[in-house]
């Protein structure tokens, strides 16, 4: 008989909802437990009320249960060192640990381990003084990116069109301390030109197991205009980034990358998530991340036939199947109904209707990323609040399915885009 696991996700978003929605559908799948999760993950999942962060009380929950696998969601417990305190307990947990992290944690550290091992990237340049920034500016062209170095919730990144926007992001980050300690030291790199294109890949510290890609789209307006958010919506598969691009990623930046992690003496355990630009020269490293992306795991994980409870602990055990997960089941489509006025000031509390609605839709999937149940029903809890997920055989068809279940959706001065996708049909 195949022994279920009792599994613990951490995080509260639209990634953990997908990740708990995936999680339970492995024959595998014991008890899942949520921390501290929201009202659409309540409906899977046990939601524990313990904050993200709180490492400790994490484990302590985890060992008390008996959990046989903790999943970490977001990009703060894992730069705050959650895997080691699991790994020093005796638990186990998929993700890297503290210093693996580092490679989303500090762009610094990030940027100079590209260029020690010739990892494909930008220019740039790093700083802990404002003088030596702003001087570093007079060898540079326009635009040119200004990067806090910590994790700063997504907005710790300008595009500077002008020398004037760049000292102001510098002063901002060196002089004012906008950031905090996230940007006591800034990176200044070449402006890549070209689309971005997100590529995750499971990791046991050895083998890489790459998952279908996907793109996504920052911008909060149509046609890419507007302040920059944690994601509108994305899609997959992406047209402009074909298997044998795709294969050349693989073997010559994210494999290396690991490989590189581990001579190091950080070998990397996880899901390792590469910003691309495809640029004229061929795919480029902007960034990594440490974890899921999000929404792109809405998109990435209704593809994957893959079972991810296996997947994920092979990974921990360090037995991953060298493998490229199947690409070719179908599509899926990922718009984000926001709350009005989001990335800026928006009101919370907004009574949601409509989710049995679309929930009873064939093909589908809606993903709370910010909701709270209350006795006259969920209602929204943060900017972005719901990602509706279409899935079909073709991009098109997945783009009509996932529009067809925002429209049966509804909240107060809801707002998401209407061309989620459309770039892959170009």
């Amino acid at each position: 008989m195949t022994s279920r696991l009792k599994l613990l996700v951490v995080g509260s978003g639209g990634r953990e909802h997908a990740l708990v929605w995936k999680l339970a559908q492995s024959p595998r799948a014991g008890r899942i437990y949520c921390a501290p999760g929201n009202a659409g993950i309540a409906q899977q999942a046990t939601c524990v009320p313990i904050s993200a962060t709180d490492c400790g009380a994490l484990a302590d929950f985890a060992r008390q249960e008996e959990i046989d696998l903790t999943v970490v969601g977001p990009e703060m417990p894992l730069a705050a060192g959650i895997v080691d305190v699991f790994q020093e307990r005796g638990l186990r947990a998929f993700g890297p640990t503290r210093g693996a992290a580092l490679l989303e944690s500090s762009k610094v550290w990030s940027k100079d381990f590209f260029a020690r091992h010739d990892l494909p990237t930008g220019f740039f340049g790093t700083f802990d003084a404002a003088a030596d920034a702003i001087a570093y500016l007079n060898t540079q062209s326009y635009p040119v990116a200004v990067k806090a170095d910590g994790l700063a919730a997504g907005k710790g990144v300008t595009i500077a069109r002008t020398r004037e926007e760049a000292i102001q992001a510098i002063t901002d980050s060196l002089v004012r301390g906008v950031f905090g300690e996230s940007g006591r030291r800034v990176v200044i790199e070449e402006f890549l030109v070209g689309q971005e294109v997100s590529m995750m890949a499971i990791s046991d510290g050895e083998h890489l197991y790459a998952l279908p890609a996907s793109q996504d789209h920052k911008q909060i307006f149509d046609g890419d205009r507007g302040p920059n958010t944690g994601g509108m919506g994305c899609y997959s598969p992406v047209p402009i980034f074909p298997e044998e691009m795709y294969q050349h990623t693989l073997e010559e930046i994210l494999q290396p990358t690991i490989h590189a992690m581990a001579e190091e003496g950080r070998p990397f355990v996880g899901c390792l998530y590469a910003g691309l630009v495809l640029t004229e020269e061929g795919p480029k490293l902007l960034e990594y991340n440490c974890r899921f992306g999000d929404p792109e795991t809405q998109v990435v994980l209704p593809r994957l036939e893959t079972d991810l409870v296996d997947l994920l602990e092979s990974a921990v055990e360090g037995r991953l199947p060298e493998a490229v997960a199947p690409t070719g089941s179908g599509a899926a489509v990922c718009v984000v109904m926001a709350s009005g006025g989001y990335p800026g000031e928006y009101e919370s509390g907004k009574l949601i209707d409509g989710l049995d609605a679309a929930a009873r839709m064939d093909d589908v999937i809606v993903f709370h990323a910010a909701t709270k149940e209350t006795d006259e029903g969920p209602v929204t809890a943060a900017g972005r609040v719901l990602g509706v997920t279409g899935v079909a055989d073709t991009l098109p068809g997945a783009i009509e399915t996932a529009y067809r279940g925002v429209n049966a959706i509804s909240f107060e001065k809801a707002h998401w885009r209407k061309d989620i996708g459309r770039r892959g049909q170009r």
